[in-house]
C-alpha cells in the first residue's frame, strides 16, 4: 500500500464520526451487532419489535441468495408512516452479493432505508460505498458516539504486547467452534470475530502518528484482503499481523 493510500486510509477513521443527521437511504455502520442501531431507531420513534416494517437479520456471511431475498423483500410497501427499515448485520458480504444489491440500494423503494452493519465497511466495493453514507457506531440521538471501552482496551493491549504475548492473544480467535447460536458450523472459525479484532487494532493505529502506524496498517490491510477467501490460511495471516505490527 503506497504512502498516499496509507494516509487516506488512516484519515478515513478520523472523518467518519457521525456529526450530522443521517441523510439518504443506505447506511454502512461500523459496528459488530445491531443493538446500537436499533436503539438509534427507537430514539427516532420507530418500534423495532413486532413491527412488520422493520426487518432485522444477522448473517455470518451475507451471500448472493441473501441479497436476492433482501431485494425482493424491499419491494413491499410499508404499513406504517415511518417507512420500511432493513437492518442487516454481517462480518463478510461476498462480492457477488454486493453486485446483486447495487440496483436495490441505488434506487430504493420510497420510504425504505437500509442499515448494513459491518466491522469494516471500507472492505466493501467502491460501487457500494459510493451509494451509502458511512458512519461509525450509531447511538441514541444526543448520546456520545464511540467504541466500547473494553474493545478499545483490548486493541491497546495488543499493540503494547510483545510478539510472543500477541501470539497468545490471537489463540482464541483461531479456535474452531461448534456453537449453533453463533451461526457457525462444526469446526468453523468465527470470521466475524477475526475481522472485528483486526478493525479494532486498525482503528487504534489510526490514532497514532502516521510514521508509527503505517507498517501496521499495511499488515492488517494485507491480512484482511485475503482472510475471507475460500481456503484462506487464517493462522499464518493472523500471525503475520502479530509479528509485523509495530509495538506501540
Amino acid at each position: 500500500m503506497s504512502n498516499c493510500h496509507t494516509l487516506c486510509y488512516t484519515q478515513y477513521y478520523m472523518d467518519t464520526h457521525l456529526t450530522s443527521p443521517l441523510t439518504g437511504n443506505v447506511f454502512l455502520i461500523r459496528d459488530t451487532d445491531a443493538s446500537a442501531t436499533l436503539a438509534y431507531l427507537t430514539g427516532e420513534g420507530i418500534e423495532v419489535r413486532g413491527n412488520p416494517d422493520v426487518y432485522v437479520r444477522t448473517y455470518p456471511q451475507f451471500g448472493i441468495d441473501d441479497a436476492h431475498e433482501l431485494s425482493v423483500r424491499s419491494l413491499t410497501r410499508a404499513t406504517r408512516e415511518k417507512g420500511r427499515v432493513f437492518v442487516i448485520t454481517t462480518a463478510i458480504m461476498t462480492i457477488e452479493a454486493q453486485n446483486a444489491l447495487l440496483k436495490t440500494i441505488e434506487e430504493p423503494t420510497a420510504g425504505t432505508r437500509f442499515f448494513f452493519i459491518l466491522p469494516a465497511p471500507e472492505t466493501l466495493l467502491p460501487t457500494v460505498r459510493s451509494r451509502a453514507q458511512i458512519v461509525d457506531r450509531l447511538c441514541k440521538p444526543g448520546l456520545h458516539n464511540g467504541c466500547a471501552s473494553q474493545a478499545c482496551t483490548t486493541a491497546a493491549a495488543f499493540l503494547a504486547a510483545t510478539p510472543a504475548e500477541r501470539l497468545d492473544l490471537i489463540k482464541p480467535l483461531l479456535e474452531k467452534g461448534d456453537d449453533p447460536s453463533t451461526g457457525l458450523g462444526a469446526g468453523k472459525r468465527d470470521l466475524g470475530a477475526i475481522i472485528t479484532f483486526l478493525s479494532l487494532i486498525e482503528q487504534e493505529l489510526a490514532s497514532k502518528p502516521l510514521e508509527t502506524a503505517q507498517e501496521g496498517i499495511k499488515a492488517i490491510y494485507q491480512a484482511r484482503k485475503y482472510i475471507g477467501d475460500k481456503g484462506a490460511l487464517l493462522k499464518p495471516l493472523l500471525e503475520s499481523v502479530a509479528l509485523l505490527v509495530p509495538r506501540i
